[in-house]
């Protein structure tokens, strides 16, 4: 992602200007053509999935907002983890055997560092590491590591490696067998053997390709380095020209030496990924990883705004990779908007699971969270044998820090009931951060709409009840709101539609998605039970 100017690494700037985007290769575009454009699979309650079921795959791979992937292939096994900016806990790690379905296995950070940005998943000597870039105490950034012998946990506490004012570190092992972290800039510094501590000084590592200047970008800013050592190179992957802005800006570049030291050569074909039209289903493609697939195939894995769905975050993308005979190698999903042939050799596992919630079970983490930059946020939230009890804070949405779940379809209803005890107030919310969002909420004795981030007073009406079933429609970014008080069995629409399309980050900031919310407000607590959820599907 983008940093303020000043953190951006301002070395020397050298390279060719670019030839002509690579293309899908034939037998790519034959396959492609034989299946229709942008459906997808049905998962759990009529989600979206990757997988066709046909020995193809649709983007996203994982859908909603997953920025920032990082992949790990420890055997026959994958595992991914995401950007989790300030919901805690934090770092879900998604578990995979063919590299399409993906499934949660749960959060490995459960401490507060604040808001958490690219991080680096990696094994080493039979231990896993996850390097993250932080800035807990709002004194400038830093970059800390947890690990743990188990990659299901237990994760150890996080470690301050004290790299200042870097993000987006990337483990490598050197040709010397000393290991190094790679951070945007592009920068490098030296690590101990445990890799719990540096051993030398930040050094500039690598001075990026440069893009035509007459592009359309938002900014330089590279970033999100990763390597990868193969058949006596160290390839670097590289994002730049900024992670959201104009659709066309970011891009995925490589170059690679014999040493982590360099000399580094530029790929001669660079970018390898860039969107190059507006009308393309993916935008803002950038922030890759190669991975080798179960078959022995090549992959990139990466994130990108669904055209039209900014709100849904940055989804993670996978695109088929092609090596060549020069060493370099291309990508060859084009602009993803057709099916691809799976990954030759995977173990067709489960998908992402249904977000439908009695509350019988802790799902923090995994699918709900706070996000805010309350530290002891999560103490508002206790399971009791009447659902998930959230304490009341604050008067309104604004600032009562709600509890949020991610969403991956353009098109779904959620529905839940809640309960007010005392005099709290609670509500269903499409939440993106405390200046944007919309939803309905109620007191003992009101009705409240919330638009533009704030009640529309006017449309306050009065009632007499302490529990309602809530349901919000969300079709293409047009929402209905509903409300039930006889649990589910007859609903009253609420009389204002509402437009989101612009709840995201190129309004509003933060590198974030429109997520479903529940608040809880005032001198009370609020009884959520029986979360419902079921996607709709697009017409025909």
């Amino acid at each position: 992602m983008t940093l303020p100017r000043r953190l951006l690494f301002k070395g020397a700037l050298a390279g060719a200007l670019a030839p002509a985007l690579a293309t899908p290769s034939d037998a790519v575009a034959q396959t492609q053509a034989s299946q229709p454009a942008r459906r997808w699979g049905v998962g759990a309650e009529g989600q979206r999935k990757a997988d066709l079921g046909n020995g193809f795959f649709q983007n996203p791979i994982v859908a909603g907002d997953h920025p920032d992937p990082t992949i790990l292939k420890d055997g026959d096994d994958y595992y991914m983890t995401f950007s989790s900016f300030l919901s805690y806990p934090g770092l879900v790690i998604w578990h995979s055997t063919d590299l399409v379905n993906w499934t949660p296995i749960g959060p490995a950070l459960h401490s507060y560092l604040g808001v958490i940005w690219a991080v680096d998943l990696i094994r080493h000597e039979g231990r896993y590491f996850i390097y993250i870039p932080a800035d807990p105490k709002k004194e400038g950034w830093s970059i800390f590591v947890i690990w743990a012998d188990d990659i299901r946990g237990p994760w150890s506490e996080p470690v301050d490696l004290n790299i200042r004012d870097c993000i987006d570190p990337g483990h490598v092992v050197g040709e010397d067998g000393r290991r190094y972290l790679f951070t945007n800039g592009i920068r490098k510094i030296r690590l101990t053997d445990d890799g719990l501590a540096t051993d030398g000084e930040l050094e500039p590592a690598y001075a990026p390709w440069v893009y035509p200047d007459d592009w359309i970008v938002e900014g330089f800013a590279p970033e999100g380095p990763k390597l990868l050592k193969k058949d006596g190179w160290f390839y670097l992957v590289t994002a730049v020209g900024g992670t959201a802005g104009p659709p066309t800006g970011h891009m995925v570049i490589t170059a690679r030496s014999r040493s982590v030291h360099g000399p580094w050569e530029h790929c001669p074909h660079n970018p390898l990924v860039r969107t190059t039209d507006a009308a393309e289903p993916w935008w803002s493609r950038g922030h890759a990883t190669l991975v080798e697939g179960p078959g022995g195939d090549w992959w990139l894995v990466y994130h990108g705004y669904e055209n039209g769905f900014r709100t849904l975050g940055r989804q993670t993308l996978l695109d088929p990779v092609e090596w060549t005979s020069d060493g370099w190698f291309h990508a060859r999903g084009g602009d993803l908007s057709r099916p691809l042939p799976t990954p030759r050799g995977g173990r067709k596992g489960a998908s992402a699971p249904g977000l439908s919630d009695d509350f019988s079970s802790n799902r923090m983490g995994v699918q709900w969270a706070f996000h805010t930059e309350d530290p002891d946020s999560a103490r508002r939230a206790s399971y009791e044998r009447a659902g998930l009890v959230l304490q009341g804070q604050g008067a309104s949405p604004a600032d009562s820090a709600p509890l949020t779940c991610l969403v991956g379809d353009r098109r779904y209803e959620a529905e839940i009931a809640l309960d007010l005890e005392r005099d709290a107030e609670g509500g269903l919310l499409l939440f993106y951060n405390p200046r944007a969002f919309v939803g309905i909420g109620f007191t003992p004795t009101a009705l409240k709409t919330f638009q533009f981030s704030e009640e529309l007073t006017w449309m306050r009406a009065a009632h007499q009840t302490r529990r309602l079933r809530l349901k919000v429609a969300n079709i293409d970014n047009v929402v209905t709101w509903f409300t039930s008080s006889d649990d589910g069995a007859t609903w009253t629409r609420n009389g204002m539609r509402m437009e989101v399309s612009g709840l995201h980050h190129n309004v509003f900031g933060g590198f974030l998605s429109l997520r479903i919310g529940v608040y809880a407000a005032g001198p009370g607590r609020v009884v959520l039970s029986d979360f419902r959820y079921r996607a709709l599907p697009a017409p025909v």
